[in-house]
């Protein structure tokens, strides 16, 4: 539980959810006809608003369902605290509000899909891969660049499940790409101005109560409570030590 509460705060809650429905509906618990996105349903009197989340908290079925969380966590966890793009405290939330938009508006409305939750991991990926551009990555049990790699995954998924779920996927990428145009390329290359930025009540939220975090330049670090830093010269701990840090005890010149 500590492990876990000290994971960072979004994708912490994603996983968590994603699990606590995916098992219930694999488990027989719940039907998958309530959380699926049908639009028709939404928007009815009286609205079923809860389907405008609960189709990016559905993961595949049997070995798919591990998978899913580990990558939504291992992405997600990610970028939520290594990415430069996200260095004050909501960056991480508006991101994923961002692309779960256009997800929906993309996936479900264009192309009728109803079940999200791939294409937004797949936009995780796309993000983690442009944000280590020259890097190597695994994929199944080889080493390709890391910018390849949402492309793999999509082609993996074109080979396992054809071309509507492939295309469905995909709109994870063009979510992602969008996000990182409007609030990146654009403003550096074309001279623009970047409108979406987090609001003012989204920081102070994320500020009051995420866990005991140290926001930085290049992203968000969190500690689980009642850490103690290692003894020891070795290890993760190191590289932020002082360079005095293991030479012992000062002495005075000419002293004994």
């Amino acid at each position: 539980m500590d492990r876990f509460w000290s994971a960072p705060p979004v994708t912490r809650t994603l996983t968590a959810l994603t699990f606590a429905q995916s098992a219930l509906v694999y488990g027989g618990l719940l039907s998958g006809y309530y959380v699926v996105f049908i639009p028709t349903l939404v928007f009815k009197l009286p609205p079923q608003l809860w389907r405008l989340f609960s189709p990016f908290l559905l993961t595949g079925s049997g070995l798919s369902f591990i998978f899913d969380l580990y990558f939504m966590y291992t992405y997600g966890s990610a970028l939520e605290t290594g990415s430069p793009r996200f260095s004050s405290p909501g960056d991480f939330f508006t991101y994923v509000f961002f692309v779960a938009f256009v997800i929906m508006v993309t996936a479900g409305y264009f192309l009728s899909g109803v079940i999200f939750t791939s294409a937004l991991i797949l936009a995780f990926v796309y993000t983690f891969a442009q944000d280590n551009r020259g890097k190597k990555a695994t994929f199944v049990i080889i080493q390709i660049p890391v910018e390849f790699l949402p492309w793999a995954m999509l082609v993996l998924t074109l080979v396992l499940a054809g071309w509507p779920a492939a295309l469905s996927e995909g709109m994870g990428i063009i979510a992602a790409h969008m996000y990182d145009f409007l609030t990146r390329l654009y403003p550096t290359f074309g001279g623009g101005r970047n409108y979406l930025t987090t609001p003012a009540f989204v920081r102070r939220f994320f500020a009051a109560y995420a866990p005991r975090g140290e926001y930085r330049t290049y992203g968000t670090a969190y500690r689980p409570a009642d850490q103690n830093p290692p003894s020891s010269s070795s290890g993760w701990a190191s590289s932020f030590q002082s360079s005095w840090g293991g030479r012992g005890p000062g002495r005075r010149l000419g002293g004994s």
